[in-house]
């Protein structure tokens, strides 16, 4: 197998590679790519169009504007990746606000490499599809027998939640906040995480994009356990808007806040990337909806409860 020059343009694809025992072939990343801590070192290939610092409210309004104007999220450096000239690139095309889409990066090849580059898009909405794009990209990059092994492993650590819960009826419904202003409930892979983990998700499908809901709605449905888990958020950072979640009307009646189930989770690191970090994610869920079940170790690093 020769080496290849690979950029990520994604942070899961990123976790995918170097979970593949790739890592020293990779060339370049993401604004977005900072695990392993190593790659923080690698030359950066995207940047975003607005500023990421801006609180929750005001990036929603300014992307909305970007792509009402039909520009761009995120610009790709061209001279980055002229001087690197990449063998593959991996991207995605599921969202366009999350990442460097597919369509930016085929036409920035056409100016800069004459598509002399190999392009792998992902597009996950389960947990089984993130399975899949590890088998792909692995095959794409000549180590399928390394991601058998790894998809293997994952699988079991799955199994293993889903053996212990098999006789546990207590299913609490479960709503997982994927953003603040505007409040977003997490969907895609999230929903069948949420059941893996022995909950109910409420607010959202199996396989369906994220969406937008009313408080109302979120108060009408009333779940048993909010996990706060804000796409692109640290857990320091939710704490220090979570003031957007208290001032709503109503906020105090909520189940959850009643008896105490209020979680805050790091959405950045965990929910929010579709590779084989997902697994913890299952994992660290199963502690927060069936703590007697369950100590993996997350508490207080990857999730914390919340309490006023």
């Amino acid at each position: 197998m020769s080496a290849k020059k690979i950029i990520s343009l994604l942070p899961s694809a990123t976790e995918i590679v170097c979970a593949l025992g790739l890592e020293d072939q990779l060339a370049g990343r993401s604004h977005e790519c900072d695990y392993p801590e190593f790659v923080k070192q690698l030359p950066v290939c995207s940047y975003p169009r607005f500023d990421t610092d801006l609180s929750s409210a005001d990036i929603d309004r300014t992307v909305k504007e970007l792509t009402m104007s039909a520009i761009s999220l995120y610009r790709i450096d061209e001279e980055q990746i002229r001087n690197i000239q990449p063998d593959v690139i991996i991207t995605q095309d599921q969202c366009k606000v999350c990442a460097v889409n597919i369509d930016d990066v085929q036409q920035v090849l056409k100016d800069v490499t004459g598509n002399d580059t190999e392009v792998i898009s992902l597009h996950p909405s389960s947990p089984d599809d993130i399975l899949k794009d590890i088998l792909h990209v692995a095959s794409r990059l000549g180590v399928s027998a390394r991601a058998e092994v790894l998809v293997e492993s994952l699988n079991e650590r799955i199994d293993i939640v889903k053996h212990k819960l098999r006789f546990v009826e207590d299913r609490p419904s479960v709503a997982c906040i994927e953003w603040l202003s505007p409040l977003m409930i997490s969907g895609n892979w999230m929903p069948e995480i949420i059941e893996i983990a022995g909950g109910k998700p409420v607010l959202a499908q199996k396989g369906e994009h994220s969406s937008y809901v009313g408080f109302e709605t979120l108060k009408d449905a009333d779940p048993d356990i909010l996990v706060i888990a804000v796409c692109g958020f640290t857990i320091e950072r939710t704490v220090r808007e979570i003031g957007v979640l208290l001032e709503y009307d109503g906020w105090n009646d909520l189940s959850a806040v009643k008896n105490n189930q209020v979680y805050i989770a790091d959405g950045n690191r965990y929910f929010n990337r579709p590779g084989p970090g997902i697994i913890d994610t299952a994992e660290m869920l199963a502690e927060i909806i069936q703590p007697k079940q369950f100590i993996f170790g997350f508490e207080g690093s990857a999730w914390v409860k919340f309490g006023i």
